[in-house]
Parts: structure tokens; sequence; C-alpha cells
């Protein structure tokens, strides 16, 4: 097997996953997709880069971008619902508590979603995640939630080393 170009080793590809049949594919996937010559060679200009919902898109940590988007909601639709503040799952939300908040489970993240999303068109809806993608903050890193944490890529320069 090559090595990877620009200098990098084989070693330092994948460095935080197990050993095993997935990375040991991939390895040997783009090591063949960039042997200058090579029979499955693909320019850099070629290669499409995929990411699935792993982090790679948007964070995980310290929740998933739709859970942020559901506690910003609870927090701008408050106003109304004065009797959120003493109503579980809403004042967990309302409060920041997060450790009350994941002991209600799935369960409390439905009558979340339900009460912030109901009611509502298709276009409002999207009226209103784009207005929040144009103001969101993560609220680790204070930049935009999904655009600044993770910039839109150039995905043809991305897949391979």
């Amino acid at each position: 097997m090559q090595q990877p170009e620009k200098g990098a080793t084989i070693e330092d590809m994948l460095p935080s996953w197990n050993d095993g049949a997935a990375k040991k594919s991939i390895i040997e996937f783009v090591s063949r997709a960039t042997i200058k010559g090579g029979p499955q060679f693909v320019s850099p200009m070629e290669r499409i880069a995929v990411f699935d919902n792993d982090g790679t898109l948007w964070a995980e940590q310290p929740f998933y971008f739709q859970g942020l988007f559901v506690f910003d909601r609870v927090r701008v639709l408050a106003p109304q619902h004065p009797e959120w503040n003493d109503k579980q799952p809403f004042k967990a939300v309302l409060e920041n508590d997060m450790k009350t908040l994941a002991a209600l489970g799935l369960h409390g993240l439905i009558e979340l979603v339900m009460a912030t999303h109901a009611g509502m068109t298709t276009e409002e809806f999207e009226r209103t995640v784009k207005d929040w993608l144009a103001t969101a903050r993560h609220p680790k890193f204070k930049r935009a939630t999904l655009w600044d944490y993770h910039p839109p890529r150039r995905c043809r320069a991305r897949v391979c080393i």
C-alpha cells in the first residue's frame, strides 16, 4: 500500500478510529484513490466527500443542534407560556438544567418537540429554522451554530489526503 500524498503516513490516517475492517477499508480506498497513475486514481478535483450525521456536519456536544434548536424555541415561546416556568421538561430547559432534562429522557424531549414544532406550516417551520440558523450561537464556542462551527466544506479537497 502506498503512503498518502503530502507526507502523511498510513498511521496518521483516522487516528481516533479503532483498528478493524471499516478503518482498513477506508485507508485502502484512500490509498488506491491517491496513487497517481494507478488504475483507481481519482484526481483531487474529482473527489467528493459524503458526511454522515456523526459530528462531521455539526456538533453533537454539548447537545445535537436539533436539540439546541428546540431549547432555543422553548426560550422564545416561554413568555407566551408562563406555566412552563414550573412544568418539566420546560423548567429544565429554561433553567439550563441538563441533568434534570436528561433524567426526563425521550418522553421529555418529545414533549419539547411537540410544543415547539406543532401548529406550523412547512413554510413557517422552514422560515423559523432559517432565522434561528442566522442568529444561533454554539453554547461553548459562541460561534454561529452550524456554518461557523464547521464551515461549508469544499469537499473536493477533503476526501483524500
